[in-house]
């Protein structure tokens, strides 16, 4: 019997791949829509822009739901109160205390983050459906707060004067780059986190939230970070769109119509995944543009949408894709792939 070498029977190097073609497509296609959108001053008309911007924001807006409810498990009806606070700030700062418009946009995202804290530890207790009914609670108290404080012309609303000092090129500059920015922080910041360790626990969450508590993560901890995130983000895209109305009263700041929109998008395109807030976005996008006018007749057929597609396809429309084709736009997995000896035989 002849004695196999021990470098022949030592186990191989194991790479571990996190890229796949169709990533890799995906991340052209991702950076030159980024490029067209950055440039749409110059090529698109001012109404392009602002339809543009409305699809940005329910991409922004829904990624944030699906990252509180796809990962974390936190089912929130009630994000329009960041939206709205932030909304709130920006005209404050820049119309009362006279800050740049556009760099109050950012300082004012530290009012969504404040009050996320004390707002997650007031219902973080609750569970379930409680917990949702929570957030919606507290949304309107924000709506009844604004409604009644003289700071922001309590229920007659505020009106963002101070644009009129930029041009109308230089706002639709400001508005295209600031889409940008929206899609980076909510779509790449979750893409980024879920690729990082914190994203593997997070991944676990989604999967079985004993079963992650079991292995060690900080179930408690993820979920207060996350609600923090999304209460930005959605601050962030309250806002830019606000910004973009130049107006903001309390009943549209602390609409319950943007909860509504986010879960429909989540729904229909597939939770817990970056492609079906995109797949879901563009197909409400499209039924709003073309159906709106319908009124009640047309809310009702999106309900009955939700509904199928929550009986017959939970997983939505990219769940039904990626059954049928491994091929994810973001890939946040962790391939071992083990590469082939030099003879040209693989390792099985």
């Amino acid at each position: 019997m002849t004695a196999v070498p021990f470098a022949d029977t030592a186990a191989p190097e194991v790479m571990v791949r996190r890229q796949t073609p169709s990533g890799r497509i995906a991340t052209a296609v991702a950076v030159a829509a980024l490029v067209a959108l950055v440039a749409m001053p110059w090529w698109a008309s001012t109404g392009t822009i602002r339809m543009v911007l409305e699809l940005c924001c329910y991409v922004a807006v829904a990624q944030m739901w699906n990252l509180l409810a796809g990962y974390a498990g936190l089912v929130s009806v009630g994000q329009q109160a960041f939206m709205g606070a932030a909304g709130y700030a920006l005209f404050v700062l820049a119309q009362t205390f006279g800050m740049n418009p556009f760099l109050a946009i950012f300082v004012g995202l530290l009012v969504p983050a404040i009050l996320a804290v004390p707002t997650y530890l007031l219902l973080h207790r609750l569970d379930g459906p409680y917990f949702s009914i929570g957030t919606w609670v507290v949304a309107e108290v924000f709506r009844l707060v604004s409604t009644n404080l003289p700071l922001v012309n309590s229920g007659a609303g505020m009106s963002l004067r101070v644009m009129k000092d930029y041009s109308a090129f230089e706002r639709n500059v400001a508005m295209a780059l600031l889409c940008a920015v929206m899609l980076l922080v909510t779509v790449g910041g979750s893409y980024w986190l879920l690729r990082s360790r914190y994203g593997l626990a997070l991944v676990a969450m989604r999967d079985n939230m004993v079963a992650a508590a079991s292995q060690g993560v900080d179930v408690g901890r993820l979920r207060f970070l996350v609600y923090v995130a999304a209460a930005v983000g959605c601050g962030l895209v309250g806002a830019v769109y606000f910004m973009a109305q130049l107006r903001i009263t309390p009943g549209s700041a602390f609409d319950p119509m943007w909860a509504n929109v986010a879960i429909f998008i989540v729904m229909i395109g597939g939770i817990g995944s970056i492609e079906g807030v995109l797949i879901g976005a563009l197909i409400f996008f499209v039924a709003d543009r073309w159906f709106g006018e319908y009124g009640a007749a047309y809310f009702v057929v999106l309900g009955l949408m939700t509904l199928a597609v929550a009986l017959f396809a939970p997983k939505g429309i990219w769940g039904l894709i990626s059954r049928r084709f491994d091929a994810p736009w973001f890939p946040i997995g962790r391939r071992l792939v083990i590469p082939e000896r030099r003879n040209g035989d693989q390792v099985p």
